[in-house]
């Protein structure tokens, strides 16, 4: 039983929403981050990025939460932002070239999360669950959403398409040809049929903020510690949340980029790779693979499609299934020494969706000696894994949407 909870945002008025939402902090180049903040004073990256206020880019992390917490109380004195007089939720639609995703913001549930409702497919570092709680205690607010999946249901699709009937609250786009449409859902009826779908809903899975869900936990815990009043109805036992069908995820793979063979030569890699794969030469035509276990690399100026021999590889349990854990196992650790694929500087991953090319054109610079890339995983490849009990490794999955900042503002 999943719990979701109405709120009420704080959020850009309508005439300036354009011009304060913004992509992630570490998304822009240097050279548009700053061109942002020169030229558009409504920009919410001006509360996020405090100290160009001051000329002064480094600043530490307490001075900056300090910061960001003045700068976004000057917006809201500014009436740049304005709070909702009733708790609502928020029905967020954003079109690209090539998709759309619409779905609910909402709050949803801490208790949920430490009952596993709330699931997860991905380790966190301790550390950034610090730096990050540290962020939302100081800064008393989050303005990006956890993005959350559930299977597909038709009783909100219903009631998300009744909402798009109507006239949306924002519809502005960006500069990257972005639609963005959002309606708000205040009415009594309407809330009472949210909260009673989701409660029929047995779990949500984590798609993206995964960092931002566990310290909204150790937020509520550390708060709660400290309220002797604390009811567990209080804002901060909540964290805000984009809640998608699963259908209208889209998930893309990581290629993996490796800087030496681990002392080998060409033709000592490749034997060393035959005992766990057939190797075809596909010459220097762009490849990629067609279906599972089965992995594109670029080596020496050519391709090579490498099929898993299933002699070689024993399934054991759902991760093991994995492709890239399949790799991690056969080829990352035990033929070129990555023990560490989370830190270790010989791996350098970086998402895919284009068609690929870049497995060839960052091994010619002379940056890496070899590259990998596989299919993405499926949302029930992840499903499973997590349903498990396990863990995926680091950079599996690149998944869309990636959600704009300042649309809406929860507070604790």
């Amino acid at each position: 039983m999943a719990i979701v909870k109405p709120f009420k945002a704080v959020r850009p008025t309508r005439d300036k929403v354009a011009l304060v939402s913004s992509k992630s902090y570490d998304i822009y180049a240097t050279e548009e981050l700053e061109s942002k903040l020169k030229f558009n004073p409504y920009s919410f990256l001006h509360i996020i990025n405090p100290g160009y206020k001051y000329h002064k880019q480094e600043i530490s992390d307490e001075q900056r939460f300090k910061l960001v917490h003045n700068r976004y109380l000057e917006f809201k004195e500014d009436a740049v932002f304005t709070q909702d007089n009733n708790p609502s939720f928020y029905i967020y639609q954003k079109i690209t070239t090539i998709s759309s995703f619409c779905g609910i913001i909402a709050a949803t549930s801490v208790e949920d999360y430490y009952n596993n409702v709330i699931k997860k497919h991905e380790g966190t570092l301790h550390k950034r669950e610090l730096l990050f709680e540290n962020y939302l205690k100081n800064t008393g607010f989050n303005a990006e959403p956890v993005l959350l999946t559930y299977p597909d249901n038709d009783e909100i699709k219903t009631i998300i398409q009744e909402y798009k009937q109507k006239r949306a609250e924002y519809e502005f786009s960006t500069t990257d040809k972005d639609s963005h449409s959002l309606w708000i859902v205040n009415d009594i009826e309407d809330i009472e049929k949210i909260i009673a779908v989701f409660k029929k809903i047995n779990t949500l899975y984590i798609a993206d903020g995964h960092h931002r869900s566990t310290s909204s936990c150790l937020l509520a815990e550390n708060i709660a510690k400290q309220n002797p009043e604390h009811t567990g109805k209080e804002n901060y036992n909540f964290f805000m949340s984009y809640l998608l069908p699963e259908s209208q995820l889209d998930i893309y793979e990581f290629n993996r980029f490796i800087k030496d063979l681990n002392g080998l030569s060409v033709d000592e890699f490749l034997i060393e790779l035959d005992a766990f794969f057939k190797i075809e030469n596909k010459g220097q035509g762009l490849y990629k693979p067609k279906e599972k276990h089965q992995f594109s690399m670029y080596l020496n100026g050519d391709f090579y499609a490498l099929s898993l021999r299933k002699s070689a590889y024993q399934f054991t349990d759902a991760l093991s299934e994995l492709d890239s854990e399949i790799l991690r196992q056969t080829v990352l650790k035990p033929i070129l020494g990555i023990e560490d694929i989370r830190n270790d500087s010989k791996i350098v991953y970086s998402q895919n969706k284009s068609d690929g090319l870049e497995l060839k054109t960052k091994v010619d610079s002379g940056a890496y000696k070899v590259s990998f890339g596989m299919l993405p995983t499926s949302i029930n490849e992840l499903k499973k894994i997590v349903d498990s009990g396990l863990l995926m490794p680091p950079k599996t999955t690149y998944i869309e949407p990636k959600l704009r900042s300042g649309l809406t503002i929860y507070e604790f």
